[in-house]
């Protein structure tokens, strides 16, 4: 089912905005105006035996410690999962990662983490399944979108990476 379709048919109303292709964080900086919502990254991510998935959602400026992260789900050493297992898992391409994709997740083969931070935001910016547009999602509108594909998000404070964490000890 298309996004727009699976969204119409459930109520769920996610303004979008059009931009220009964006595939990093700094493209999205650069090319999307300013738009409500807080700004995201994505990671698609795979354990090491490959039998595990995720979808985490950070802060678009979190560096993430993907050890600790490993460690705080209990699912041991992660890496980045390849673009075939992105395309068989979640329908889409690098560069259009977005909690959005969970839609084409049936088989709910993907775990969805999401950092504090953003569960408790007011809203959060997410890719339509493709990387030329833009979505707000606000909180409720996300709790709908969640149960109507069946996914439970696991909400935890997502570790950042040294760097970051020193960064904001100094700050």
């Amino acid at each position: 089912m298309e996004l727009d379709e699976f969204l119409t048919i459930r109520r769920i109303s996610l303004p979008r905005f059009e931009h220009a292709a964006v595939m990093t964080v700094e493209e999205s900086d650069r090319l999307v105006p300013k738009l409500p919502g807080a700004k995201t990254k994505n990671l698609f991510l795979r354990d090491k035996k490959g039998l595990k998935h995720l979808l985490v959602t950070v802060p678009a400026d979190r560096a993430v410690d993907l050890n600790r992260l490993g460690e705080a789900l209990g699912v041991g050493r992660l890496g980045f999962a390849s673009a075939e297992r992105l395309a068989k898992h979640l329908g889409i391409t690098p560069g259009s990662v977005s909690l959005l994709a969970l839609l084409n997740d049936t088989a709910h083969k993907v775990e969805f983490v999401i950092d504090r931070a953003l569960w408790e935001a007011d809203a959060v910016q997410a890719h339509p399944l493709v990387n030329t547009a833009t979505m707000i999602v606000a909180h409720s509108e996300l709790e709908r979108f969640l149960a109507a594909t069946g996914h439970k998000p696991r909400v935890i404070d997502v570790p950042a990476a040294a760097a970051e964490t020193a960064e904001g000890a100094a700050a």
